[in-house]
């Protein structure tokens, strides 16, 4: 559950860790009790470095559990608390990859919506402006290759909203492969949708130099189908 955490450390110093989640983690515990991708970077962390007693971990941001991809954890609370600042300004700049069931209307384009959150349903829609709620979602994508039955796109987030991308290219008929919940045909067989976090390009926030991190897609034979084609 520890160590093997390993070959999934994309980056790691004194003041974080950035690991490639796996689909089936689940970031933080919930009401399901499953175990948490937060407890076994504790756990990796306590082995490695045999630390005593409760060790310290921020969790920065979130990826829905059936997303996979780069997620940061701080290990100080002086690195959690500039992570912080740095998502409220927007200064850390994400990148995901979809393969959708269709292909976009436009090979690139800028998604402007406002989404609420329906907490009962745990989903989110498309609402306007004056909705009581609504928050403003903004992302820009760019298909970048296709497959005989699926295409990828490349999505650069301006907010981080609730569902947002699968909620935004849900709108265009752009369903990301494997996500019942948003309209998708069938179920990926491992439970996973087809959204993963990419790339993650930040200043460091306490050495104060670039980092640039790109995590490797799930091994499933069209995650490799397109890796190979952008090779």
């Amino acid at each position: 559950m520890s160590l093997n955490l390993a070959p999934r450390v994309l980056f790691e110093d004194n003041h974080l860790l950035i690991i490639n989640k796996l689909a089936s983690d689940l970031v933080q515990v919930d009401q399901t009790g499953d175990p948490s991708l937060e407890d076994q970077v504790k756990q990796y962390i306590k082995e490695k470095y045999n630390k005593p007693g409760a060790v310290f971990l921020g969790v920065v941001h979130r990826l829905d559990r059936p997303t996979s991809g780069a997620i940061i954890f701080a290990r100080t609370d002086k690195a959690l608390s500039r992570l912080n600042e740095l998502l409220r300004n927007h200064s850390i700049k994400k990148t995901y990859w979809a393969i959708v069931e269709k292909a976009p209307p436009k090979p690139t384009d800028r998604l402007v919506h406002y989404l609420k959150k329906n907490q009962a349903t745990n989903k989110s829609s498309i609402v306007k402006k004056e909705t009581e709620g609504a928050q403003l979602a903004v992302l820009s994508y760019q298909q970048l290759a296709s497959s005989e039955h699926y295409h990828l796109l490349e999505i650069q987030l301006e907010t981080g909203r609730h569902h947002q991308i699968r909620v935004q290219l849900s709108s265009l008929g752009c369903i990301i492969k494997g996500d019942l919940k948003y309209g998708a045909k069938r179920s990926n067989s491992d439970g996973s949708i087809s959204l993963h976090a990419r790339k993650l390009e930040f200043t460091h926030p306490i050495q104060k130099t670039p980092l640039f991190v790109v995590a490797p897609c799930p091994q499933d034979p069209l995650w490799i189908f397109f890796e190979k084609q952008l090779s």
